[in-house]
């Protein structure tokens, strides 16, 4: 008889779907040290990742989410996903609703920096880690975490790589995602996807929502992400791994991004 798989308490039940018995409205499910199976399920309970250390890649909908160390994910109830990361400690904290409230924010996917009083809240709710019993004071405190999500969420962050279904661009996309150090050759894109330039860029806009040169930045950005979180570099030795001619420019372009400057993660 195969084991079953419980994952955050949700129990498989088949094909990568999770049910719960936990009557709970909500709970929160604390991990250090995250371990991936990459597999896509889904589940009926609406989902808030905080991502506490390390960085996650959500593969939702043909479009890839980053969310690093002090970010949150929303993903709504029933959507499939899959995760997957390349860094060494992820520690996350997973919050699981069962209802939510009738605003247009809950029924998309969400990434965005945490502000100050989002975090506070968030690892104050780290003293109910797994408990599934009633407790009045945690039912009223995740309710209004629940409820303060929109605001907190000023905007979508653009930390999304977007996956075009036209598979003409599929090369283009692969070829940007392995040259990502150097400048764009549109003239070589284009060859690749056997159309003319300006079609590639029509095209490419049209799929993804964004420009091949915005891409490319994304590429960059998020590739920095994962060399930052292994502690081996300066910031000027990154910003040259990832195709940045100056320390200057690397940071003006990550700021852009990420609305932050980036900093050295320090090994202690």
């Amino acid at each position: 008889m195969q084991n079953d798989i419980v994952k955050c308490g949700l129990r498989e039940q088949n094909n990568n779907q999770f049910v719960d018995t936990i009557e709970k409205e909500a709970y929160v499910w604390c991990e250090k040290d995250w371990k991936h199976d990459e597999q896509e399920h889904a589940h009926q309970r609406a989902q808030l990742t905080f991502v506490e250390e390390g960085y996650q890649y959500f593969h939702i909908d043909k479009k890839i989410y980053l969310v690093p160390r002090h970010h949150v994910i929303w993903i709504p109830s029933g959507k499939p996903h899959r995760i997957t990361s390349e860094a060494k400690t992820v520690s996350l904290m997973v919050f699981l609703f069962k209802n939510v409230f009738n605003d247009d924010f809950y029924r998309n996917v969400h990434v965005f920096a945490v502000p100050p009083v989002l975090k506070e809240m968030i690892l104050y709710a780290s003293k109910w880690n797994q408990l599934v019993k009633e407790d009045e004071e945690q039912d009223l405190f995740f309710k209004a975490i629940l409820k303060s999500l929109p605001n907190f969420c000023r905007e979508n962050s653009p930390l999304e790589i977007p996956v075009p279904s036209d598979i003409r661009l599929i090369p283009v996309c692969t070829s940007i995602n392995s040259n990502f150090k150097y400048s764009l050759n549109a003239d070589e894109l284009a060859e690749k996807a056997r159309m003319s330039v300006r079609s590639l860029q029509r095209i490419f806009k049209n799929e993804t929502g964004i420009t091949l040169q915005k891409y490319l930045q994304l590429v960059r950005i998020l590739k920095s992400i994962e060399l930052i979180d292994t502690g081996r570099y300066t910031l000027s030795e990154i910003a040259y791994q990832v195709g940045y001619q100056s320390l200057s420019a690397f940071t003006a372009s990550y700021q852009s991004v990420m609305k932050t400057k980036p900093k050295v993660k320090r090994i202690t």
